[in-house]
């Protein structure tokens, strides 16, 4: 830390861009390999075999895409333009965000002193925040950028990214969002736990409390159990629906890969609740996280599915969810759910009267909601701290707002039922 501190914040910039070029073509190559359908025109992938031979520049960051035009006969006229532009922005993108959380400290909360923003253990603090927000920002951007093609978001990084961010919460706990101790005299700097802003409570502590263990638990054999392949046709009854479902699950192999990464999570968890300590509050914090975000769109799918007599959004904007819940908490997720419709609803409306497009991603509307809240955070949690002080008012105010979500989209097939027959006339 003392050598990074040591170095120009101007020269750190520079590198970061440098790695988040890097970076950058990291997601390009996940996002042509990981599609359903994918294209070999990632320089780190399998050439097409009626493309010229790789060059070796051919790998290096943005400059490489400028080589890969010999390709445009294959992949079409400027298709190397989008994948140059993610790798540049990533670069920016990446050192701008060290600059604002690290430099600036953009995220401190008003009550930390100026004068502490200097010291290790803050600048230790900072970039850990700032270390796991690109890892999570990255996996948000290949998943969007996957969404936005095929309209699907893989398991590969929604799962994945979930361990990363259950993983980072437990290891290093301050890698999660900032928030202020007013317990403490005087208040310091702590991170966001399962009952902020209310202060952490002995019970939720780790061994010899089992409420909090079956909590978490709860929560990862939730998830576990939603990744499970399954299908659910109910034209012949209940009983038969149920057959096909276990049946199917007997049958695929997934299952008992998910059955054994439930087992060994299992004892992960136990073993860092038997550890205790700030290891077991952060993995809590992240294991709540993870069911809240999942769970509220997979009610989110529920509701709209039966509204609109049709599937109403994917499960892979679920398990996106939960990805963003395991490595920022259940509060955001909460911001993150009430922002993210805001820009959906204007480019859904956009979509269908321009081009006659019902279908619209929604899962970039979540990633670009969760970059909003966390950049920033410090604004959002002064606005919204009181609302989740309210401890369990909180869940009951969200199944209102459910509800009147069903009454929305219950309007909104009306207005698809009236414009469609004003375009038929």
């Amino acid at each position: 830390m003392n050598l990074i501190l040591s170095t120009p914040l101007e020269v750190r910039l520079v590198v970061l861009f440098v790695l988040g070029a890097c970076v950058g073509g990291a997601v390009n190559w996940a996002i042509y390999s990981l599609a359903w359908y994918p294209r070999p025109i990632s320089p780190w992938s399998r050439p097409d075999p009626a493309a010229p031979p790789r060059r070796f520049s051919d790998r290096l960051p943005v400059v490489g895409w400028l080589g890969l035009r010999r390709e445009s006969s294959l992949h079409g006229a400027g298709f190397w333009v989008r994948p140059m532009s993610i790798e540049v922005f990533a670069g920016l993108g990446l050192a701008w965000l060290y600059w604002w959380e690290v430099g600036a400290a953009g995220l401190l909360p008003a009550g930390i002193a100026q004068m502490q923003i200097s010291s290790p253990p803050v600048q230790q603090i900072l970039h850990l925040q700032f270390a796991a927000h690109s890892v999570l920002i990255a996996l948000m951007l290949a998943g969007s950028m996957i969404d936005v093609d095929e309209k699907i978001i893989p398991d590969e990084i929604t799962v994945l990214g979930t361990l990363a961010g259950l993983l980072l919460a437990a290891a290093w706990p301050w890698s999660l969002l900032p928030v202020v101790a007013f317990a403490e005299i005087p208040p310091a700097l702590d991170f966001l736990h399962v009952t902020s802003p209310n202060d952490w409570p002995a019970r939720l502590g780790g061994a010899p409390w089992i409420g909090p263990l079956a909590v978490g638990l709860g929560c990862w054999w939730l998830w576990c159990a939603a990744l499970l392949p399954r299908t659910w046709y109910r034209r012949h009854g209940l009983l038969r629906a149920v057959r096909l479902c276990c049946a199917r699950m007997v049958r695929e192999r997934t299952t008992y890969r998910i059955l054994r990464m439930a087992v060994f999570g299992s004892a992960v968890v136990v073993l860092v609740w038997f550890r205790g300590g700030s290891g077991w509050e952060g993995l809590l914090g992240a294991l709540v996280g993870m069911a809240a975000g999942g769970g509220l769109i997979w009610l989110v799918r529920v509701i709209g599915s039966a509204t609109l007599g049709r599937e109403a959004m994917g499960f892979g904007d679920v398990t996106l969810m939960a990805m963003i819940g395991a490595f920022l908490g259940w509060q955001p997720c909460m911001v993150i759910f009430f922002l993210a419709p805001l820009a959906g609803v204007a480019v859904g409306l956009l979509r269908l009267i321009v081009l006659r497009d019902k279908e619209i991603p929604y899962g970039p509307f979540l990633c670009l909601a969760t970059l909003f809240t966390i950049v920033f955070w410090n604004g959002v949690w002064d606005y919204t701290q009181d609302v989740f002080g309210m401890g369990w008012l909180v869940p009951a105010a969200m199944l209102v707002c459910l509800m009147l979500m069903a009454a929305m989209l219950g309007a909104w097939r009306m207005i698809l039922v009236v414009l469609g027959g004003l375009t038929s006339r």
